[in-house]
């Protein structure tokens, strides 16, 4: 039997990189990938979404070509890959050969929630605060000039798609969700992370981890221990 395959979508500003160190983690319990939006790492060169049903659409392909062959699929976003990773749940829910076993949604609200005090529109020295605030840490490569300009585009339109985002369809999930959040997330609460229970019409489940926003970077191993947990049998 084909191995079960954990399929990650990037946050804001990442690229599908983030995830490479991860690997190890998994050990033989099931194969981790990543989808790459355009915009950064090899696909720097091409212009980065900023709408989540076009970027679902131009994604599909590569998960499609990811997931071929593999057992059980799960996958995973957080923030903003929460919201794509939904929209392509749905769109995998209905793929004849797939068997999609579950979706894993990490820091975020329900997809029917709306961030409020957006970071779109915003001049460069603000947008880069605000989106401190939102995620609670402020990578390393934003300090240096000339990496700042050529981070920014894609980090502003991963932003604007975040924070433009409806969902694309209120029915609700064949799979089961499970929703993590950082337990001392003061972006997300525990609430609006439970939010997610009306997303699907299976199984929910809501799971805190320790750390912030971005705890899957520094608390990595509780994360994976979650993803191994949700997988079939």
């Amino acid at each position: 039997m084909a191995k079960a395959m954990v399929l990650c979508v990037p946050f804001a500003g990442a690229g599908a990189s983030v995830f490479r160190p991860w690997v190890p983690l998994c050990g033989d319990r099931f194969d981790l990938a990543a989808v790459q939006l355009p915009g950064r790492e090899q696909r720097f060169a091409e212009e980065p979404y900023q709408d989540v049903a076009v970027a679902v659409e131009g994604l599909m392909p590569e998960v499609l070509e990811q997931v071929s062959g593999a057992g059980p699929v799960v996958l995973f976003g957080h923030s903003l890959g929460a919201v794509l990773s939904y929209e392509i749940a749905h769109r995998l829910a209905v793929t004849e050969g797939v068997d999609l076993a579950a979706l894993v949604v990490s820091g975020s609200p329900g997809p029917w929630t709306r961030r409020e005090n957006g970071a779109s529109g915003l001049d460069d020295d603000q947008f880069l605060e605000r989106v401190r605030e939102f995620a609670g840490y402020r990578h390393e490569a934003l300090e240096d000039p000339e990496m700042r300009e050529l981070l920014l585009p894609s980090l502003r339109a991963d932003v604007e798609m975040h924070e433009s985002y409806l969902a694309l369809s209120d029915t609700p999930l064949p799979v089961p969700i499970t929703s993590v959040r950082g337990s001392s997330d003061t972006l997300v609460s525990p609430e609006q992370a439970m939010e997610w229970s009306k997303a699907t019409g299976k199984g929910f489940d809501l799971v805190e981890v320790e750390g912030g926003h971005m705890y899957l970077v520094d608390n990595t191993e509780a994360l994976i221990r979650v993803l191994a947990d949700v997988i079939p049998g």
